[in-house]
This record gives C-alpha cells, sequence and structure tokens, in this order.
C-alpha cells in the first residue's frame, strides 16, 4: 500500500507518477542540493502537498502549531537573494565564496518552504497545564520536524529534490517584513527544493546492532 496515496484525493490525481510503498519513500528521501527549476508538478499541487502535511501532522494536545509559508517564483529568488547578503554582512570576506555559492544552488531551485511553530498556541498549552509548561516547547519541536519529514518524504514522492537547512533567526526580521508573517510564528527551518540534477552518492551506515537494542521474552 502507498501510504503517500492518501494524497491524492487532494488533487484528484495520484501522489507520484510512480507507485512508491511507504518504506521504498523512506528510504528513497536524501538531501538534494543539486537542484533546478524545470519542475512539472504545479504550484497547485505544491500547495495541496504543503496543506495536506500541515494538516495531519501530529501535535502535542492536537494544538496544531505547525505553520508553513510557500515560497515560489519570484518570492523563493528574492528570500535567497536577501539571505545572501544578510550572510555577506556576517561572514568574512575571504571565507564568502563558499556562502555565496551554497545561497546561489538554493536559489537555483523552484521553491521554499518556511517551516515555523506557532507561540501564540505554545503558551496556551503553557496556563492551561502549568504541570507541563517547561515541556511545551520541546514537544513543539518535535511535531514541527514531524511537519517537516512529512514535507521532505513529500516532496521525494513527487519527484522533487529537497535539502533542509537553519537561517532563522538571521532572516527571521526579512520574512516578517517582507511577507507579513506573525512575530508569534518562530522560523524553524526553511526547505529549498526543485528538479534534481544530480542525485545525492551513496549512503553510510553505522552497525544497526550499536543502534537499537531489543529486549523480549
Amino acid at each position: 500500500m502507498n501510504v503517500f496515496k492518501t494524497l491524492s484525493n487532494l488533487g484528484k490525481a495520484s501522489i507520484s507518477t510512480e507507485s512508491q510503498t511507504f518504506a521504498s519513500a523512506v528510504q528513497g528521501r536524501r538531501t538534494i542540493y543539486a537542484i533546478d527549476k524545470n519542475v512539472k508538478v504545479s504550484d497547485q499541487r505544491l500547495q495541496e502537498i504543503v496543506e495536506y502535511a500541515v494538516k495531519h501532522t501530529p501535535s502535542s494536545f492536537n494544538s496544531q502549531t505547525g505553520r508553513c509559508l510557500l515560497l515560489l517564483g519570484n518570492h523563493h529568488d528574492t528570500f535567497w537573494n536577501n539571505t545572501k547578503e544578510i550572510l555577506r554582512g556576517i561572514v568574512p570576506p575571504e571565507q564568502f565564496t563558499p556562502t555565496e555559492k551554497k545561497m546561489n544552488g538554493f536559489k537555483s531551485g523552484y521553491g521554499t518552504v518556511l517551516f515555523f511553530e506557532e507561540q501564540k498556541a505554545v503558551k496556551k498549552l503553557q496556563e492551561q497545564f502549568p504541570l507541563y509548561a517547561s515541556g511545551f516547547p520541546t514537544f513543539s519541536q518535535h511535531s514541527s520536524a514531524i511537519l517537516q519529514y512529512i514535507m521532505w518524504t513529500s516532496l521525494h514522492t513527487e519527484g522533487l529534490g529537497a535539502s533542509l537547512q537553519h537561517y532563522s533567526p538571521l532572516v527571521d526580521e526579512l520574512v516578517q517584513k517582507e511577507w507579513g508573517v506573525s512575530p508569534t510564528w518562530k522560523m524553524v527551518a526553511q526547505m529549498p527544493f526543485g528538479n534534481i540534477v544530480a542525485q545525492a552518492g551513496p549512503k553510510e551506515f553505522q552497525p544497526l546492532e550499536e543502534r537499537v537494542k531489543v529486549h523480549k521474552n
């Protein structure tokens, strides 16, 4: 059974051009840096994927704290152009060339998903359940991680490559001013994506017997 085919209910079309099992989707998702704008997935479809992921991501006490901003076209370019300039003011000039190359690589993609957690909802939970108050910020981050993974794997099933980046809080003010994002949306990560130009290389794995322990009768 292809778990991600449930997304087909949104657009009356399958989530992928070829059938994939959940296990193969998990295995196939990789960090892809070599991307370009030549995607065959519609903007509407991309919006459906983001909305589906946000809607169905589990959260502590069903607080639904996850938020996303999908940047396409010029908005995507603007984000990475401005991020590059922000970093130019921080990174020493003699070390900036690799940073600029990396920013241009992200910009060469088709779009970017920005991930946030709504802090008003987190604070409300802390007030309602003071016994667990210290834990809710951590629970919020757990939920965001699940949202990021669902998004990443869903993009993979559409044949798109993506990577997960972390330029917050450097870009927080930019995003609030440029796209009117509420200051109560705390940015967690950024995910540039696009058509895959080059696949990821082989992946090495540590021995599972050192990473998984099982006790059974």
